[in-house]
């Protein structure tokens, strides 16, 4: 315990820009993966059965692989596809922003299916448009179903961007990294940062929990 204590009174700073870089990491991953999710879920909902295929299939190849092989993916291969340099940071946070979005898709696509269908049909009988129907009647009661799943999926992404760390990317488990190669403390570094990961998480789903109670009460 005193080796822990020393530790985070001469590193504590290096841990806590670790701990900004994962949620600035989770953040941006997060808003941008529900923008590119929301576009994905209305695909899979639209009419047409080529671009519900495109979206299915999508979907499925990033839920159906493991997130470590896409960061890798998108690490060697987004580089060689794309006309500008890219930064290992931009190419790891676009991988998890993309592969966010494919789960961000299903959780917007429930809520939206979550309400009631006579919403569609009183809001088509007095003239509105398909557009004007999700934009103000669906998507406003759909909120409701989607914040919380959307928050748990932030919980989610906070945890999964540990493994940045093996791009040496700025977040809490590389600041770990660094630690240990400069003590050679591999297990004192491993305790803090878990603590850390443990109290992040722990006052995050506290709030969810205080935000679902908001949002059943507003019913």
């Amino acid at each position: 315990m005193d080796k822990i204590i020393r530790l985070w009174n001469m590193y504590s700073m290096t841990f806590l820009k670790g701990l900004g870089g994962t949620l600035w990491l989770s953040a941006l991953t997060v808003f941008f993966g529900t923008l590119l999710g929301m576009l994905v879920a209305l695909l899979h909902m639209g009419k047409s059965k080529i671009l519900r295929g495109i979206a299915d299939i999508y979907i499925e190849i990033l839920r159906g692989t493991p997130i470590l092989l896409q960061l890798y993916f998108f690490w060697i291969g987004l580089p060689k596809l794309v006309p500008f340099e890219l930064t290992d940071t931009q190419c790891i946070l676009t991988a998890l922003i993309v592969n966010a979005s494919a789960y961000i898709s299903e959780i917007i696509r429930a809520g939206i299916n979550a309400v009631d269908k006579g919403q569609w049909e009183a809001a088509r009988s007095i003239g509105l448009t398909e557009t004007h129907v999700m934009t103000r009647v669906i998507l406003p009661q759909a909120v409701k179903n989607i914040l919380p799943a959307l928050c748990n999926e932030f919980i989610s992404t906070v945890k999964g961007t540990s493994l940045a760390s093996v791009f040496f990317v700025g977040e809490l488990m590389t600041s770990q990294r660094t630690v240990q190669s400069a003590t050679f403390l591999a297990l004192e570094s491993l305790t803090i940062v878990g603590i850390i990961y443990f109290v992040l998480n722990f006052v995050l789903s506290k709030l969810l929990v205080l935000l679902e109670r908001r949002l059943t009460i507003s019913d």
